[in-house]
């Protein structure tokens, strides 16, 4: 099981934006690499890179697919069904848990709950305030023509609103992140942490790696 300890990024003030933050992550490539169901092996190269600022996650996702979908543009819309990257997240050893998700166009969506049905969705003048930046642009890998995509997001702790958190600082979680694309040509699903289950199924925390913030 992977783990992680996630670094406190240098003060950020005011004048400082998302592609600041974006060249701090810059040395950090965490793969999103496991292929958990054999029936989907489409495995485009994706990584992502985290720190903190006591009162903000930040998480730079970086993608090379062939294919790139990106429909839906308001919050909490079925995002998982484009191109989209996720982040689930549980505090304090708690069995009730947070998913956050984003499309190409940095579109939220939020739920929190204990399992992958009835879950609470997260308030849209919350998710609001996550900031996101985005890149497009074409490459060549392996001799073929991709696209590399990528996404930064910053991510008020203020958002898990089923807790108080007056700081992330030396607070200990279990995640994992994720990558899919349910409507894509050829649907893939991409784990962090890798995922024991016969069929598709993100939801299972059991599998969720721990990591501290520093």
């Amino acid at each position: 099981m992977r783990s992680l300890q996630i670094p406190l990024l240098p003060p950020v003030g005011k004048g400082i934006i998302l592609h600041d933050i974006s060249l701090m992550l810059a040395n950090q490539h965490h793969p999103i690499d496991y292929v958990p169901w054999p029936a989907f092996p489409d495995k485009p190269k994706v990584s992502f890179a985290i720190g903190h600022c006591h009162d903000h996650i930040y998480i730079k996702y970086d993608v090379i697919e062939k294919e790139v979908l990106a429909r839906y543009k308001h919050i909490n819309d079925p995002v998982y069904k484009d191109s989209c990257v996720e982040f689930f997240i549980a505090f304090d050893g708690e069995d009730a848990y947070y998913n956050i998700e984003f499309n190409r166009l940095g579109t939220c969506l939020g739920r929190y709950g204990t399992e992958r049905e009835n879950r609470a969705e997260l308030p849209a003048d919350v998710l609001r305030t996550i900031k996101h930046e985005r890149t497009l642009k074409q490459v060549v890998e392996n001799d073929e023509p991709v696209i590399n995509w990528t996404l930064t997001v910053s991510v008020p702790i203020a958002v898990f609103v089923f807790h108080h958190l007056a700081t992330i600082q030396q607070k200990k979680a279990k995640m994992n992140f994720y990558k899919c694309g349910d409507d894509l040509t050829h649907p893939h699903y991409l784990a962090w942490n890798n995922i024991i289950a016969p069929e598709p199924n993100f939801h299972l925390p059991e599998f969720f790696g721990e990591v501290e913030f520093l």
